[in-house]
């Protein structure tokens, strides 16, 4: 069963998804409650997994990965072995950012940052190599970042 999430915690992870660092002290003065306080919930957030992890993100182009692909993958479906292969290897590589099982055309989308349109293009034919259920992929090169996040909406639930 769902955790129940009040006004305070929802109020803390609205601060904490913007400012992982930000003091239980300063978390408190914005929300009305006492430092220990937003400590003990802090430590029921993550003790329930609400909070799933705190992490600094990166930017890839400062990393020397300035190249963001989206790519639509379609698999045959016939083997379902060979689907959870595909699945863990698609988790275990770096360079996938996001992966997606969706509805439509291809069956996954995957999120890929990369050096250059070389790396990019090794890589996919690793995907194809090491993972013979691969029928075909479809790329798409980012222009440009119009929104980037993850960012849950704190809005409060009903009743």
């Amino acid at each position: 069963m769902p955790m129940e999430l009040d006004k305070f915690d929802r109020g803390i992870l609205a601060i904490l998804q913007r400012d992982a660092r930000r003091s239980a002290e300063l978390i408190g003065a914005a929300i009305g409650l006492s430092a220990s306080a937003v400590q003990r919930r802090i430590a029921r957030l993550r003790e329930e997994a609400v909070i799933t992890a705190e992490v600094a993100i990166v930017d890839a182009g400062v990393m020397g990965r300035p190249l963001t692909l989206i790519v639509d993958v379609e698999v045959e479906r016939e083997r379902p072995e060979l689907l959870v292969s595909l699945k863990h290897w698609i988790a275990a590589e770096p360079a996938i950012q996001e992966a997606w099982y969706v509805t439509g055309e291809g069956d996954y989308v995957l999120i890929i940052t990369a050096r250059d349109v070389g790396d990019y293009d090794a890589l996919m034919k690793k995907l194809v190599a090491e993972n013979a259920n691969v029928r075909r992929f479809q790329t798409r090169v980012a222009l440009g970042t119009l929104k980037r996040g993850q960012l849950v909406p704190m809005e409060a639930l009903p009743g």
